[in-house]
């Protein structure tokens, strides 16, 4: 009965390890996809999320956090929703208002234009 769970103990570590073999390969394959799908043909896709996201929410800053400006898109979204609450709406229009403005120019710029100015040089508003 021994020498049974001994093989049995065998086999599992050996299926074990093709297991965690494979889930590093599939990882690795993932990263790397993820990898080629958010870095470098990002440009264009960057711009056009951007810019269509602004438009339709700008006012929640979800095209700040795209672009990689966390601390504009925060205040965006406070502004929106805090003095938006305390001004019946004010301060949520006025956010919404800038979003369609920073929407408008996004979409508006060229593609090296706006990879210069917004990814590059890190413009975060207008």
């Amino acid at each position: 009965m021994s020498e049974e769970n001994k093989d049995f103990g065998d086999k599992a570590e050996e299926s074990a390890n093709e297991f965690s073999e494979g889930a590093k390969k599939t990882a690795n394959e993932f990263k790397a996809g993820a990898k080629e799908a958010f870095s470098g043909a990002g440009g264009e896709n960057k711009k056009m999320l951007a810019g269509i996201l602004a438009i339709i929410i700008g006012s929640l800053g979800i095209h700040k956090f795209i672009l990689g400006y966390q601390k504009e898109g925060i205040i965006m979204l406070i502004i929106t929703l805090v003095l938006g609450a305390v001004t019946c709406g004010i301060g949520a229009s006025a956010m919404w208002v800038v979003g369609i403005i920073e929407g408008i120019i996004y979409l508006t710029k060229s593609d090296e234009e706006f990879y210069n100015t917004y990814q590059v040089g890190r413009k975060p508003w207008f």
